[in-house]
């Protein structure tokens, strides 16, 4: 549904004051170009996780891509007839807390982004940031 203009420049129910809109407008491009940036740097930051007292390593990126995943074979106890659902626990537990971790890392790198223009929200509109 379309909101329609009200006679005074703004738009209906949102109060219109020049330098106050412009300057939200810039902030508003301000965060998003500093959003960008930090999406870019999350791209190239790693985080590694090992589990199994070193039997699996996970390292992934800020933006919750795993970059690579390595096994020592030397930590697995290849005569235990369980030894392949012990590697895929392992797996397991690594991948979810490499993912917990870089969601941690982006969570706080993008909050503190958003954190200044919470207050130049109209009232009730402050939790579409996050």
């Amino acid at each position: 549904m379309a909101r329609r203009r009200s006679g005074k420049g703004g738009l209906q129910g949102i109060p219109s004051g020049g330098t106050n809109q412009a300057a939200l407008l810039r902030q508003i491009q301000k965060m998003q170009e500093e959003m960008q940036a930090a999406q870019e740097a999350l791209a190239e930051e790693q985080l590694t996780v090992s589990v199994g007292g070193g039997a699996v390593t996970v390292v992934i990126n800020g933006q919750q891509e795993v970059q690579s995943i390595t096994i020592d074979k030397d930590a697995l106890d290849l005569d235990d007839e369980e030894w392949a659902a012990d590697l895929q626990d392992l797996l397991l537990a690594a991948v979810n807390q490499a993912i917990e971790q870089s969601k941690a890392l982006a969570e706080e790198r993008m909050s503190g982004l958003t954190g200044g223009l919470q207050s130049m929200l109209p009232p009730g509109m402050g939790g579409l940031l996050g």
